[in-house]
């Protein structure tokens, strides 16, 4: 009780002050979802990422020195996917942010304590359940800018954070009732099903073949197109949209400029 009683006074003290200014050109340059939003969700946006700083360790890695852009950047597209999701602190299991300038190897196994790469793949975001979120600085700033290029990697690991907040990563982020989750398992495997079949067949698809792999990336892959691409999604896959506008309580068709129809 009373460490919530503190951290509620910390989040009332810091929102108390004024949004920093230095901060604005950052949310206008390098978010670009941030112009289609109303004047109420940019300034619950602007709350939430505040926050969202304040509360998580930031570490550069390879070299990088982490800068306000960095955070106001990341900070923003993680808290989008939550601006609407019922109150909680949605990301209290993620205990840093790291940031690399480009992208990095995943290692491929340890020999003790020490990180071995050899095979290891290059990639440009990492979600780990109870841990970091790790992130390629220059993919996050190219998508961030870009959003109907589709990919997006701040929503993909954090949509992965969103989860495992049930305890795994399943595709399937919790859900307050088994009407919903009954829903989201029918919706979600013949999506995923739909998906994978195409893939096998070679053909093109709206969504990105990567969420294939798994349940568990199929979300994380519908959730950026979700957000990036949704026109398209609701023309088709118009089940697949109606259950994530359910879940993420947004509505991005009405606001997002639709290409690649």
């Amino acid at each position: 009780m009373l460490l919530s009683w503190l951290k509620r006074q910390r989040r009332s003290k810091l929102l108390s002050e004024p949004f920093p200014e230095s901060w604005l050109p950052y949310l206008q340059k390098n978010v670009a979802h941030y112009a289609y939003l109303s004047e109420a969700e940019k300034a619950k946006l602007r709350d939430d990422l505040r926050i969202f700083i304040a509360e998580k360790r930031w570490e550069g890695c390879g070299g990088l020195e982490i800068i306000d852009e960095m955070k106001v950047t990341i900070a923003a597209q993680a808290c989008l996917l939550a601006l609407n999701l019922e109150p909680g602190n949605h990301y209290a299991r993620v205990s840093s942010i790291l940031v690399y300038p480009s992208r990095f190897l995943i290692p491929s196994r340890f020999d003790g304590t020490e990180a071995i790469f050899d095979g290891g793949q290059a990639t440009s975001g990492q979600a780990v359940y109870r841990g970091p979120v790790i992130l390629s600085w220059e993919d996050v700033l190219e998508e961030g800018r870009d959003p109907l290029g589709g990919s997006n990697v701040v929503f993909h690991e954090f949509a992965h954070q969103l989860d495992m907040l049930d305890g795994g990563v399943d595709g399937t982020p919790f859900l307050k009732s088994e009407k919903q989750r009954k829903k989201w398992q029918r919706v979600m495997t013949g999506e995923f099903d739909r998906l994978v079949a195409a893939s096998k067949r070679g053909e093109a698809t709206l969504l990105d073949k990567y969420g294939a792999r798994n349940e568990g990336e199929f979300f994380a892959v519908a959730t950026e197109c979700f957000f990036n691409w949704p026109a398209q999604m609701q023309r088709w896959h118009p089940r697949l949209y109606d259950l994530l506008r359910g879940y993420y309580r947004q509505d991005p068709a009405t606001r997002v400029p639709a290409v690649h129809s």
